[in-house]
């Protein structure tokens, strides 16, 4: 690991995954209290009939989180793929520019130094 870029791309994805796992550690906080905020109200429920409400609700809760997750997962790889294909089509460009430009100006001192002559 005495490469620097290798040692920043490795503190990168760690630093990533320890987000990652905090953000869901929170997301499954809100998740079990909102299941107790829903159930709180529902005074004649048993405990047992209580956990098994809020053991859904936490389930359900978390199971559309993944899905939210999963699309904007997908949506940013969508728009990677995309502007890397803008990129290079800019970069393309770019370089056809470059050379057409470098070609006019060798053909106009070319023909500068001929009619010099």
């Amino acid at each position: 690991m005495s490469d620097p870029a290798g040692r920043e791309a490795e503190d990168a994805r760690l630093g990533n995954e320890v987000e990652g796992y905090l953000l869901w550690q929170a997301t499954i906080a809100v998740a079990e209290q909102r299941a107790r905020d829903f159930t709180g109200p529902m005074d004649w429920l048993t405990t047992a009939q209580r956990e098994e409400i809020e053991r859904h609700y936490i389930a359900d809760s978390l199971h559309r989180a993944r899905q939210d997750l999963e699309r904007v997962a997908a949506r940013c790889r969508s728009l990677r793929t995309e502007y890397e294909q803008r990129y290079r089509a800019l970069r393309l460009r770019c370089v056809a520019c470059t050379l057409a430009a470098v070609a006019c100006l060798t053909s106009v001192t070319t023909a500068a130094l001929s009619l010099a002559r």
